[in-house]
């Protein structure tokens, strides 16, 4: 299983209760929506930190994870028409692209 760890920021400009509100309210089901994510996505979820009082100050606005089974899953998920033309574009409009962290992993569950 490939987990795809996204550490993304709010666009700029925009506050952080409005990145939060699309991230969950318009994007997440944006990218359900489309069939692709039932036949690839093996998991999607959406974080944003919650007060941590003796933790340093976040480091990003939110994450997004997405599992698949494998690469082809991943190829054919990203290379599909529904993301690069509905789920694709709706990023620019709240994520700061240019701050994007990405960690790519294969998880193993310890306990």
């Amino acid at each position: 299983m490939l987990k795809f760890i996204f550490m993304i920021n709010r666009a700029e400009g925009m506050s952080y209760e409005r990145f939060v509100e699309h991230h969950q309210n318009r994007h997440a089901p944006l990218f359900t929506s489309i069939p692709e994510a039932e036949r690839y996505v093996r998991k999607y979820t959406v974080s944003h930190p919650v007060p941590a009082e003796k933790y340093p100050p976040r480091a990003y606005d939110g994450l997004t994870e997405i599992w698949f089974e494998n690469w082809e899953d991943h190829d054919a998920f990203f290379a599909s028409e529904n993301y690069r033309t509905l789920v694709n574009p709706d990023e620019a409009r709240f994520i700061d692209m240019a701050s994007v962290a990405v960690m790519v992993t294969e998880e193993k569950q310890v306990i």
